[in-house]
């Protein structure tokens, strides 16, 4: 019953045979392989976008930081949600990288930024003096820390805001896969054609070993990119490794497949809590992360079966007394560990 985060399951066995595979014999270092130039390809045909500047680092820390220090310059602001990714996990990556842009956080609705007051925070800016941060960007998660989605048409609402007043929007996609899941659309229509100018693609929570595609549709910032990836340290000699994973989460489109099985999964165990009148659900569930609250006994039960997930307070207490918790459900989620934990919730 392991439900504390996606990042903890396995990776994914077709992934580790392509490790194995490239570590046959010599390659050429720091992303001048061929495997690394099929990966760029193919990511750009994923995208539907030929002109894309495509990168690999191990880290979305890493993705997500250097995009946005490519983006902005250190007297701007980067507008986020209050639990954007970028704000709540990064321990200031995101501050360091871009040389100390402001992290600026507009009020949001089901962890989503809300697009009026988005526009009302731009407005409030003195663009022009001085004095004050001027506007860099705009950032946003998907999926949502609290695993929520954005609509397309939200995205594309946030652009426009952005776009008139020449800000570009980023979007962490370090659940980029099950948020494409979700949505039933495809990488383009969720990126560019919705208004993104760069996505950070994520893959580590999603089966693989450790590695992200950072992606800017605009290629004219892509020698900024590769300068600022070299100078953070983030630019690997043994780049076949990073291109490996990433070829084999491309190829038959395993990516997809993963995030819909980990989505799938997730809704089951959400049917099941929904059968139960002492589970609450703060957050509709739209990909493959639940947040939740319920009686203390019963999460009392589940620990002492064994299960793991992140619970949001103290355990001591009140055995009634609701306390809420995360619940995260990867790609090789077993259907009997599902049914096993809401077994044990019910006889709680």
């Amino acid at each position: 019953m392991h439900f504390a985060s996606d990042n903890t399951g396995p990776v994914h066995p077709r992934v580790l045979e392509a490790l194995t595979q490239a570590n046959a014999g010599y390659a050429l270092p720091y992303g001048a392989e061929d495997l690394s130039t099929h990966v760029r390809d193919r990511i750009r045909e994923i995208f539907e976008a030929p002109d894309a500047a495509v990168y690999l680092v191990a880290t979305g820390s890493a993705a997500n930081s250097i995009l946005l220090a490519t983006l902005v310059q250190p007297y701007q602001t980067v507008f986020c949600g209050p639990l954007a990714h970028i704000h709540t996990d990064e321990c200031g990556a995101p501050e360091f990288f871009t040389g100390g842009s402001k992290l600026t956080l507009t009020p949001d609705s089901d962890d989503k930024i809300n697009v009026e007051a988005l526009a009302a925070q731009v407005a409030e800016l003195d663009i022009g003096d001085e004095h004050f941060v001027q506007p860099g960007a705009v950032s946003i998660t998907q999926l949502t820390e609290r695993g929520t989605a954005y609509s397309l048409d939200e995205i594309g609402a946030i652009s426009d805001v952005a776009k008139r007043h020449k800000m570009p929007l980023h979007l962490d996609g370090a659940r980029f896969s099950n948020a494409i899941a979700a949505l039933g659309c495809s990488p383009a229509e969720m990126t560019w054609k919705a208004g993104v100018d760069a996505v950070t693609f994520g893959g580590t929570k999603n089966g693989l070993m450790g590695v992200e595609a950072a992606i800017l549709f605009d290629p004219s910032k892509a020698w900024e990119f590769e300068l600022r990836r070299k100078r953070a340290g983030h630019l690997f000699s043994k780049h076949r490794f990073l291109s490996a994973q990433m070829a084999a989460y491309l190829e038959d489109d395993l990516w997809h497949a993963m995030a819909t099985s980990a989505n799938t999964a997730c809704a089951e165990l959400v049917r099941g809590l929904k059968q139960m009148q002492e589970v609450d659900f703060p957050y509709e569930p739209a990909g493959n992360m639940i947040f939740c609250s319920f009686p203390r006994r019963m999460h009392r039960a589940l620990k002492a079966e064994g299960a793991q997930y992140g619970v949001w307070g103290s355990l001591d207490g009140d055995d009634d007394e609701a306390v809420m918790c995360r619940l995260v459900v990867d790609w090789s989620a077993d259907p009997a560990n599902t049914a096993r934990f809401l077994e044990v919730m019910r006889a709680a």
